[in-house]
């Protein structure tokens, strides 16, 4: 089922392949602790995941918080198969309905959630803010949302390589031509007050991984940022942003910085916020009509 691209949706500019969703298990693997620290919904309260893809944080999700009543959400079929999958194996009895539909027509009623959890979800959207206004219709008043966000500008690394920062710099420029923001974690404090959310409280969480801590090279440089990055060769070359003889060079200078020798330094930004109680009325844009003709419950 394919959905209307008019709301502020873009495509997903890591694709859908097998490694692309081996790619996602192994970041949601080695940042659980970073990502998920903190975050603990009290049994029985009612956790919308949006952009839940194939699952790779609705696992960490469900382990973190036993007894929560999770729902789901991704507009891609494929993905929620796999999610499914993902969850039956990793956390079993977890409570989680899916759903296949669209962020901006949701067919959930007003005030459905105690909280939402938005996961690596607004760098592929081309008007976040529309997308944070728009959860608050099915947020009740006084309940929290959560957004982790990375920024490929907080990437820090040595070797020091201008060949290694241009091939990153494409990755930010494809993204931006499909409409996301690669740099979207430095926004989150605003683009959350500009939505309309009180009490909001941003903090960074910082991956730093050299030859000291040898999970975090392999699971965080090379299995996700590296391996992000080796992802839009084709699309870098055909758009003309690099030379092949230079992105190879690029490529491999990254990967010095996962070497003995290496550091890597990467930020992302997690961010909690509140639906006020005295609810003012959501901004026209940001509303969604119930029901949604484009969604499908997932039993």
């Amino acid at each position: 089922m394919a959905f209307p691209e008019a709301s502020a949706t873009t495509s997903y500019v890591h694709g859908y392949s097998e490694r692309e969703a081996a790619r996602l298990g192994d970041q949601a693997d080695t940042l659980a602790a970073l990502v998920h620290a903190g975050t603990a919904y009290p049994a029985g309260s009612r956790v919308l995941e949006i952009g839940c893809g194939v699952g790779a944080q609705t696992v960490h999700l469900a382990q973190a918080c036993p007894g929560a009543r999770i729902t789901a959400v991704d507009h891609s079929a494929a993905s929620l198969a796999q999610a499914r999958a993902r969850v039956a194996a990793q956390a079993p009895g977890a409570d989680v309905e899916w759903y296949h539909a669209d962020l901006f027509d949701l067919p959930f009623p007003d005030a459905e959630f105690d909280h939402v959890f938005v996961c690596f979800v607004l760098e592929h959207l081309s008007d976040p803010r529309r997308a944070l206004a728009a959860l608050r219709r099915v947020l009740r008043p006084g309940g929290t949302i959560t957004v982790v966000e990375g920024d490929h500008g907080s990437a820090l690394f040595h070797p020091a390589s201008a060949y290694a920062r241009a091939v990153i710099e494409c990755q930010v420029r494809l993204q931006s031509a499909a409409d996301g923001n690669a740099l979207v974690g430095r926004e989150l404090q605003p683009l959350l007050a500009r939505a309309g959310y009180d009490d909001i409280m941003v903090r960074p969480r910082t991956v730093y991984a050299d030859q000291t801590r040898p999970a975090l090279v392999e699971g965080f440089t090379r299995n996700t940022f590296i391996a992000m990055v080796e992802s839009v060769r084709d699309e870098a070359l055909a758009a003309g942003l690099t030379t092949a003889a230079d992105w190879d060079r690029g490529i491999t200078d990254l990967h010095l910085t996962a070497q003995a020798d290496g550091t890597f330094h990467y930020t992302f930004f997690k961010a909690v916020a509140v639906n006020p109680s005295t609810v003012d009325t959501v901004p026209p844009d940001g509303t969604s009509r119930f029901p949604s003709a484009y969604a499908a419950r997932a039993r």
